[in-house]
C-alpha cells in the first residue's frame, strides 16, 4: 500500500506525539517512511527521538525553495524557469517526479536518515518559524516547498509520506490540505477540540478530504461518548494516558516494542483505515485538484509576482499517478 497521510489538530492536542508513534508503528511494519514536519512549531524531530542539537541541526525545506524548483521543473517546457515557478504549480511532461525509494537532490539537500528502533525513516522539515516569518508570504513560502514537493512526489507500494500539519485556516491557504489520501485530525473531547473538527471538516467537504477523529487525552467512556456525540461516524479511536509516551517525552525512550497493547491497537487502526481508502485513490482528482488551486493562486498572486502567465504551466494531458515516469528520475531501489 502506499499512502500520504496528514495529522492536523490544535497546539497541544497531542498531534505531533501522534504522529510520531505512527511512524514508529509504520518502520516497526517494515514500511518506506517519509516524515515531513510542516507544523508552525518544529518538534516532530524531537517526539522521533532527535537531541535538542540534531533538531536544530534539520535542514529547512524553505531555505532549499530554488533548488526544488530547478529540480522539479527537469525539463518541462511549460515552465520557463524555476523563478516562474509557485508552490502550486503542477508536473507535466518533462517534469522530474520525486519517490519514496531514491535518492535526488531534493532528498539530499532536505532530508535526514533517523534511526528508531525497528528500522530508518527519511525527516524533512519546513523549518522553524520565527516571529518575523509570520507574514503571508514568508510562512507560505516555507510550507509551499512541502506543497510543491507533494504535487510531484509518486509513492509506491508500502510507501507512506506522513505529514505533521498545522490546523486551522493556514491549511487552506493553499491547496495543500487536498494532497493527502488520509487526514487524521487529533481531537481533545473538549468544546474547543472538536470546534477544530467542525471548521476542518465544513472546509474540506467540497474537495472530498477524507477526514477521521482520534480522541486524545481521552480519561474514560465519558469522553468517548462526548466524542463520538460532537463528531459521530469520524471518530475513529480514543486514546488515554501512556506511560510509554511520559518517559519519551522526559528523553529516557523505553524500546517501542513496550508501548502498551491497546495503544499500538490504535496505531493499527489509523494504518488500517488509511490502507481502506488507497481503494479511493482517484489520480485524476488528485490531479485536477492541483490545477484547480493552481489557476486560482496564478490569478490572485502568481501572475502578478512572476510576471509570467502561470496557467500556461497547465499540461492538459498529464495525470499524476502512481506508473507516470519523470525526466532524469531515479527509479524505486
Amino acid at each position: 500500500m502506499n499512502m500520504k497521510i496528514a495529522f492536523v489538530g490544535k497546539g497541544g492536542s497531542g498531534k505531533t506525539t501522534l504522529s510520531s508513534l505512527f511512524i514508529r508503528h509504520l518502520a516497526a511494519n517494515e514500511a518506506h517512511v517519509i516524515a515531513v514536519d510542516a507544523d508552525i512549531n518544529q518538534h516532530l524531530g524531537a517526539a522521533l527521538g532527535l537531541d535538542e542539537s540534531e533538531a536544530a541541526a534539520l535542514p529547512a525545506m524553505g531555505a532549499q525553495l530554488p533548488l526544488i524548483k530547478d529540480y522539479l521543473r527537469g525539463s518541462n517546457p511549460r515552465i520557463a524557469s524555476a523563478e516562474t515557478m509557485i508552490k502550486t504549480t503542477p508536473p507535466g511532461e518533462g517534469s522530474r517526479l520525486l519517490r519514496v525509494r531514491e535518492d535526488n537532490p531534493v532528498y539530499d539537500a532536505c532530508a535526514r536518515t533517523v534511526r528508531l528502533d525497528d528500522g530508518d525513516i527519511r525527516l524533512m522539515a519546513t523549518g522553524p518559524f520565527t516571529e518575523s516569518d509570520l507574514g503571508v508570504a514568508c510562512y507560505h513560502s516555507k510550507v509551499g516547498a512541502v506543497e510543491l514537493c507533494l504535487n510531484h512526489l509518486v509513492d509506491g507500494p508500502d510507501e507512506y509520506v506522513v505529514v505533521d500539519m498545522t490546523a486551522g485556516s493556514d491549511s487552506f491557504a493553499s491547496g495543500l490540505f487536498t494532497r493527502f489520501d488520509m487526514t487524521f485530525l487529533v481531537a481533545e473531547p473538549t468544546r474547543k477540540g472538536v470546534s477544530v473538527y467542525r471548521q476542518y471538516k465544513e472546509y474540506a467537504r467540497d474537495f472530498g478530504v477524507a477526514l477521521k477523529v482520534v480522541g486524545n487525552k481521552v480519561h474514560g467512556q465519558d469522553d468517548l461518548d462526548f466524542l463520538r456525540a460532537e463528531v459521530g461516524e469520524d471518530l475513529l479511536v480514543g486514546i488515554g494516558h501512556s506511560d510509554w509516551v511520559r518517559t519519551m517525552e522526559k528523553g529516557r525512550p523505553a524500546p517501542f516494542e513496550l508501548l502498551e497493547a491497546d495503544n499500538r491497537m490504535a496505531l493499527q487502526s489509523l494504518q488500517d483505515v488509511a490502507e481502506d481508502s488507497y481503494e479511493l485513490r482517484d489520480w485524476e482528482r488528485y490531479t485536477r485538484q492541483m490545477v484547480h488551486f493552481h489557476l486560482k493562486n496564478a490569478e490572485s498572486w502568481g501572475n502578478e509576482k512572476t510576471g509570467a502567465d502561470l496557467a500556461a504551466q497547465v499540461d492538459p494531458a498529464f495525470v499524476l499517478h502512481e506508473h507516470s515516469t519523470a525526466a532524469g528520475a531515479a527509479q524505486p531501489a
